[in-house]
């Protein structure tokens, strides 16, 4: 009977100790969903009703989703504590979005300010509205980005060109959603489906994608999705109007006097633009430069990467729009940087939102949803371009970056990619590029450049921006899923 009554406490504490193991299991995959969640809500609850300012709600937020991790999963753990290296880790990933962005926007803030107090960018408006007409500049302005920006990040080329749709905006008194929303989607499609952009260069990479070939597909079919997503803009600029806040250093009624300025009082079309062509330019060269490799000399090849490093090519841009101020207005050193200090106080609170976006998608990658992801998609028979695009997507809405999630995406569905593929890779890579722009919110740093740059409230930039950016990721799932039936294994 003892031995009996031992056997069944035995089975007991097996079966408990079994179960607890498989609730602990449990709790490992969902809880970083539960961290997602939790964290989102913190945020929408201290923005909107709190009406807290944005830099606090996700600095308080980032450390929440530290704070919510499991401990041990953090950098600097064990050597301190859970709580510490929470609080410690948003920070340094604070500081790290703040030195990729912090220059270039504020050397973006100076040049934006020069070419509209200037005249330039109504020089750029005239010329353009005189070729392209009103009621195709929009298109046109689309268009020019999508190609300009080819090999230049994101919030580089939305920082240059936002100056001409403002002025776009009062000169035509109109469509300036329009404008802002070309020049954000078709500089999205580049960024997430064109080398040598870094996100589409590693996913190519893992999914075994000839580069030359990714680049010619994205190029070609990104018109596609970037079409349909440019009739819905206008569908949304027809029943919404936008009108901008004033960029800081520049009245309204200073502008408005440049629109009723002769032709021949404002600076000449070369001068107006150098300081966004040169910028571009010196980008262009140096991507191409790199992808030259040893056919291009080694010291042209030292040379142009410094040119063209974006800091460096913000910098000469930024000194070239100063230039052209002061020769046009007749200003001193001293009255420029009065003129421009309003600009760079507002460029300070955009990088401390920004890097604080930053900082709160990096916890939510230290509280594990990407491996939660992973797991979840693991041994799933499903579609596997549908799958790509779903796996990419959710990593996108957890931590913000389109880098990010397309890098981690392609990872993930890297060891799908051999023989027996029922689709070429290509198709993979294309679904993981467009699941990483799904929905811009506030945990990405390009929701919070378009909306204080563009001149946005938070509630106008999500009801326009992040409806567009969902509405481009899902025309791209539907292009690339349609050519994947039509031709499966289609050969480079």
């Amino acid at each position: 009977m003892a031995a009996a009554g031992l056997v069944a406490c035995g089975s007991v504490a097996g079966a408990m100790l079994g179960s607890r193991a498989e609730w602990a299991d449990w709790m490992a995959r969902v809880w970083p969903f539960v961290i997602l969640a939790l964290s989102v809500t913190v945020i929408v609850l201290l923005i909107s009703v709190a009406r807290l300012h944005a830099f606090f709600a996700l600095v308080l937020s980032a450390m929440a989703a530290g704070f919510m991790a499991r401990p041990g999963t953090l950098p600097g753990e064990p050597s301190m504590s859970h709580w510490i290296a929470a609080v410690e880790q948003t920070g340094l990933s604070f500081g790290v979005m703040a030195g990729r962005i912090g220059v270039i926007i504020a050397l973006a803030s100076v040049i934006g300010v020069c070419l509209l107090e200037s005249g330039a960018a109504e020089k750029i408006v005239r010329r353009f509205l005189a070729v392209f007409g009103a009621k195709r500049a929009g298109l046109a302005l689309t268009l020019g980005t999508y190609v300009v920006s080819i090999p230049i990040f994101f919030d580089t080329a939305f920082l240059l060109l936002v100056p001409l749709a403002r002025a776009l905006r009062l000169r035509t008194g109109r469509d300036y959603l329009l404008y802002l929303m070309g020049i954000s989607v078709a500089a999205s499609v580049t960024h997430v489906l064109v080398i040598p952009h870094p996100g589409p260069a590693a996913a190519a990479d893992s999914l075994r994608v000839d580069p030359g070939f990714s680049i010619l597909a994205g190029l070609v079919t990104g018109l596609l999705p970037l079409a349909g997503t440019w009739l819905f803009c206008v569908w949304l600029n027809r029943r919404r109007e936008i009108v901008p806040a004033e960029m800081p250093g520049v009245s309204a009624d200073d502008l408005r006097a440049l629109t009723e300025t002769p032709e021949d009082r404002l600076p000449s079309l070369r001068a107006s633009l150098l300081p966004i062509v040169l910028p571009l330019a010196l980008i262009w060269f140096s991507s191409a430069a790199e992808m030259a490799g040893n056919r291009c000399p080694t010291t042209l090849r030292a040379w142009a990467a410094f040119a063209g490093n974006r800091n460096v090519a913000l910098l000469i841009g930024a000194v070239l729009a100063a230039a052209v101020m002061m020769r046009q207005r007749g200003l001193g050193m001293a009255a420029l940087a009065g003129r421009l200090a309003p600009a760079v106080e507002t460029a300070g609170v955009i990088i401390l939102i920004t890097s604080a976006g930053g900082a709160f998608g990096a916890m939510l990658t230290y509280a594990g949803i990407g491996r939660a992801i992973e797991t979840l998609a693991a041994g799933g028979s499903v579609n596997l371009v549908l799958l790509a695009w779903f796996v990419a997507m959710v990593i996108r809405v957890a931590q913000g970056s389109a880098t990010t999630a397309i890098i981690t995406g392609a990872a993930i569905m890297a060891p799908m990619v051999g023989p027996g593929l029922p689709v070429h890779p290509i198709y993979l890579f294309m679904a993981v590029c467009y699941g990483g722009l799904f929905v811009s919110w506030m945990n990405d740093s390009g929701f919070w450049v378009i909306s204080r740059v563009g001149g946005m409230t938070e509630r106008e930039t999500l009801a326009n921006w992040t409806v567009v950016s969902g509405v481009l990721s899902l025309s791209g799932l539907l292009v690339t899923y349609v050519l994947s039936l039509l031709f499966p294994l289609v050969q480079r």
